[in-house]
């Protein structure tokens, strides 16, 4: 039995810290905090805006929700793209016109929100075009700057 109440109230803190603490990790790992279901949430809404602009014909737009500048990496197709401008200019290449972009279906997200500031989502990705039907998979590496969640990598792979 404890005599003191100073060592009670030492254990008191000492055991509110650690059951706090335990319930964050708890918490961040099964992605069940409100700030886990909040960027979850606002990840998927940048996904789904990505993919508006997408079949709206508008590869920038689609492109605003990628990290500008250097440190974008890109890869697919067995070859890295680095920065957000040639990363673009892939994307103008590979689909120069509304038949070539056809219209992207982009489901069944896997979101992992790892910290505040950093995600993973994985999916899978469909283009409906009126000679085919190529489809993929997906994992992009996202991260809130400036207040914003943005694509810093992705790694796009092909079914076909």
């Amino acid at each position: 039995m404890m005599k003191n109440p100073r060592n009670l109230l030492i254990f008191a803190v000492l055991g509110g810290v650690v059951g706090l603490g335990l319930g964050f990790a708890l918490g961040a790992f099964t992605g069940k905090t409100d700030s886990a279901k909040g960027a979850e949430a606002d990840i998927r809404n940048m996904l789904a805006a990505q993919t508006a602009a997408w079949n709206d014909g508008d590869i920038e737009g689609f492109m605003q929700d990628y990290v500008k500048g250097d440190t974008l990496r890109f890869a697919s197709g067995g070859n890295i793209e680095n920065g957000w401008q040639p990363t673009l200019e892939r994307y103008q290449s590979r689909y120069p016109d509304r038949a070539a972009m056809g219209k992207l279906i982009s489901e069944n997200y896997d979101v992992k929100v790892i910290d505040a500031d950093d995600a993973l989502v994985f999916g899978r990705w469909e283009l409906e075009r009126a000679s085919d039907n190529p489809s993929g998979l997906y994992t992009l590496h996202v991260r809130k700057l400036n207040g914003r969640w943005v694509v810093v990598s992705d790694h796009t792979s092909s079914a076909d």
